[in-house]
């Protein structure tokens, strides 16, 4: 598991390789993250947007912005914490991801930036 923590707020992710959903010969290589965000700071939080980088070892880049995560702007009060699931595919079985959150300080509307942490999708025989 990989954590950060940026302003007293803990993001944590684990990674699976769903080989279920995959496609080696068609270079088709689907990862899933979790994401555990924990509120430790002593002001309630609201997650705005999202902010990836996607790196393939294939030398291939991606960027993904957006608002909030699948769809939801979690709010977490202070001890709480908001999971979630995504994914991502890849052709060359082996990359990394980074990214930030825009997250919002209700108390007084001021906004500050959360890092992901660096995290490795590997395809389990490349490990070998």
């Amino acid at each position: 598991m990989n954590t950060t923590t940026t302003q007293g707020v803990t993001v944590s992710v684990t990674t699976n390789y769903l080989p279920d959903y995959s496609s080696p010969g068609q270079e088709h290589y689907v990862f899933a993250y979790k994401i555990d965000i924990h509120n430790g700071s002593e002001y309630t939080v609201k997650l705005l947007r999202r902010h990836w980088y996607i790196y393939d070892a294939n030398g291939v880049v991606r960027e993904v912005e957006g608002e909030g995560v699948v769809g939801q702007q979690p709010v977490l009060e202070p001890s709480e914490s908001h999971q979630y699931v995504s994914g991502c595919n890849l052709k060359s079985g082996l990359g990394k991801m980074r990214g930030t959150y825009q997250m919002e300080r209700l108390v007084d509307g001021k906004e500050f930036t959360v890092e992901i942490p660096e995290f490795t999708l590997v395809v389990p025989y490349r490990l070998n």
